[in-house]
């Protein structure tokens, strides 16, 4: 299924278009592990100030790497490392507008500077983490937080991630 989004769009706007295209591209009955990878790749796809987007999901005390787009990433954190760890351990969305200036942070890929953390939590357990970076300080608001909250509900009411387990 090849999904077009124009990139010059408001972010407003590229949003929206996301949200309905979300709709026909998470299909419960494909395999979670598709449905996570295309996620990424939409956004990915559809923000140029995204370098890097992916899901780091929980085991026992650490997050492993899971389906992404970008550069190759660190495969395990400690809950309560980094950006990542730190928003598993409070289970709160983290806006970083300047990695280098967050205690511990984790520099996966040199050329992040900022970054956005987004919990996921099913039926009050830690499911994992949607980690976005990007190239440029600041890049990451409000709407980007309220928007990516809301379509990781969407990702949690359409497929079962609690049965996607790591081995």
């Amino acid at each position: 299924m090849e999904i077009t989004i124009d990139t010059n769009r408001s972010e407003k706007e590229i949003y929206s278009e996301i949200s309905r295209q979300l709709e026909f591209l998470i299909v419960p009955s494909d395999k979670i592990i598709s449905n996570l990878s295309n996620f990424t790749a939409l956004l990915k796809q559809a923000f140029t100030k995204i370098s890097w987007v992916g899901f780091y999901i929980c085991n026992n005390d650490k997050l492993f790497l899971g389906p992404f787009q970008g550069s190759s990433a660190c495969t395990e954190i400690t809950i309560g490392n980094g950006v990542c760890g730190t928003s598993a351990s409070t289970r709160e969305t983290i806006i970083v507008d300047d990695v280098d200036n967050f205690p511990g942070h984790i520099a996966c890929d040199s050329n992040s500077k900022s970054e956005i953390v987004i919990p996921i939590i099913i039926d009050n357990n830690l499911w994992g983490v949607l980690d976005i970076d990007s190239p440029k300080k600041s890049s990451f608001s409000d709407l980007d937080k309220i928007n990516l909250e809301n379509f990781c509900k969407l990702l949690t009411n359409k497929l079962e991630l609690d049965k996607f387990v790591l081995s």
